[in-house]
């Protein structure tokens, strides 16, 4: 049996870590990417040229790049940023490549594949919508006198920050039009892998695009959902590993979901997480993933071992 068809959702440096790890295994990958970031290099290219924010595509790109001198070079070009006292100041090299190769070629979905030729890409990067999206979330504030209130934080950049609870997220355009080919390589894969990443700006997202989400409920992929090894300051601040699950269930509750990849160190209950999973259909896997300098980032070796282990249908405790 060769290797699996892999498609990876997310986008940033959560994705970047579990398609650092799936090229290790498999060169059948696809990386579905949110285009709803609206800050930085991305944000000023986005709002200048009316073009999908690349930042997040960059970076997955940059993840798949082969371990050899061509794809280390051509993965720390694509990476580098400018530093001016002028107009590309803080703009990311890879961000300008990629929009330049769209409007040379005039279709994104291209642009992103010969990047991909460059570099020697070990995976095809695909937005998750053809067109720029943002994010609105409702969230929870704890009032001064123990009342609390709802308000609505607009623009990823924003929600990723944001202090309080998140109750509901929302795209606008609200039916966007997803990429056809990422629909395409969510239906055709044999594993789907969801997280990890912001939790909300990054990954339930992707079940915000009406087509997308209904490729991931048809789909006869399994899927793994791949937990953070902590919660972020902003808008998972104090949200358990159970939290980002039961998030999860609460925007997609008829999601099917096969495994729940787990650090030890990231979960506080492991009964409550893995009854959470069960309600969602998934056996919940306990691996240590973590790097070994202790800082909440994942080791590629350790987690592409533990995507072994679930694609080969090996769970049980550490």
């Amino acid at each position: 049996m060769g290797a699996p068809a892999v498609t990876a959702l997310g986008g940033g440096h959560g994705l970047y870590a579990s398609l650092s790890a799936l090229r290790l295994m498999s060169d059948r990958l696809t990386a579905v990417v949110t285009v709803a970031d609206d800050g930085g290099s991305s944000g000023r290219l986005r709002d200048e040229l009316d073009v999908l924010p690349p930042g997040d595509l960059r970076m997955a790109l940059a993840a798949l790049c082969d371990d050899s001198e061509w794809g280390r070079t051509w993965s720390d070009l694509l990476q580098h940023r400018f530093v001016s006292g002028g107009s590309l100041d803080k703009h990311a090299m890879g961000n300008l490549m990629i929009v330049a190769l769209w409007e040379l070629l005039g279709d994104t979905v291209t642009g992103l594949d010969w990047v991909g030729k460059l570099l020697g890409a070990r995976g095809r990067v695909l937005p998750m919508a053809s067109v720029p999206l943002v994010v609105e979330a409702d969230v929870r504030r704890d009032g001064v006198a123990g009342s609390d209130r709802l308000e609505t934080v607009v623009g990823q950049s924003r929600v990723a920050l944001t202090e309080g609870r998140i109750e509901q997220l929302r795209l606008v355009p609200a039916d966007p039009p997803a990429c056809p080919e990422a629909v395409e390589a969510v239906r055709s894969a044999d594993w789907i892998v969801l997280g990890p990443g912001s939790w909300y700006s990054s990954v339930l997202v992707h079940l915000l695009v009406p087509e997308l989400a209904r490729a991931l409920h048809e789909t006869d992929a399994r899927i793994c959902v791949t937990l953070n090894l902590a919660a972020e300051l902003g808008e998972t601040q104090g949200l358990t590993a159970t939290g980002h699950l039961e998030a999860l269930h609460r925007h997609a509750p008829g999601l099917r979901v096969d495994a729940v990849l787990a650090d030890p160190s990231a979960v506080e209950d492991v009964d409550e997480l893995a009854d959470a999973a069960r309600i969602m259909g998934a056996e919940l896997l306990m691996r240590q993933v973590r790097r070994g300098d202790g800082s909440a980032r994942h080791d590629p070796l350790r987690l592409a071992a533990a995507y072994r282990d679930v694609f080969e249908g090996i769970y049980g405790d550490v």
